[in-house]
């Protein structure tokens, strides 16, 4: 498949499995999971068409596996700005995870601390290769060290979504450094 259709469907997946999915009449499970035929006759109603293997090859190319598929039940992993309780149990991270946004944000950060900001959760990384990529994407990166062992011994909890993104209900200045 070209890889501008990927990326065009890709993106219509997150727009309607972690954001919309009202404006194609979709419905979603308490857990985010759409129904494969429903959500195919409604991308199709509204005008794109998809078919079965192209989302099947979608979910299984996507580099950041955003995607779950299960039987005829698809969902995103996480990102999601509308309710969903993904089940995900609560998880020791590592002693250290990582957070990629770009210069300006940063005083605000380290102020203010981590917030999901219109998400369900932080998104945190495992490594800083990740990390610098997902800054990468609004300009020149800036990674935050986030001391997670500590805040999981000071009783915050995380998640770890099937894509390997740690979650954290948000993440206090204290525990970040530049």
């Amino acid at each position: 498949m070209d890889e501008r259709r990927v990326v065009k469907i890709s993106k219509y997946l997150a727009k309607h499995l972690r954001h919309r999915p009202e404006r194609i009449g979709l419905t979603l499970s308490p857990e985010g999971w759409a129904d494969v035929p429903e959500l195919l006759a409604a991308a199709s109603r509204h005008g794109f068409a998809l078919t079965r293997s192209e989302l099947e090859h979608v979910v299984e190319a996507n580099d950041k596996k955003r995607y779950e598929l299960d039987g005829d039940r698809i969902r995103a992993v996480q990102g999601h700005s509308i309710p969903v309780e993904l089940n995900l149990p609560a998880q020791a991270p590592p002693e250290f995870l990582y957070h990629g946004t770009v210069r300006r944000s940063v005083d605000a950060i380290l102020r203010e601390g981590l917030l999901p900001m219109g998400r369900h959760a932080v998104h945190l990384s495992p490594d800083l290769e990740t990390a610098l990529r997902v800054g990468a994407r609004r300009g020149r990166p800036v990674v935050l060290t986030v001391g997670s062992g500590r805040m999981a011994a000071d009783g915050h909890e995380f998640r770890v979504s099937a894509n390997g993104v740690w979650l954290a209900d948000s993440v206090p200045p204290e525990y970040l450094r530049e």
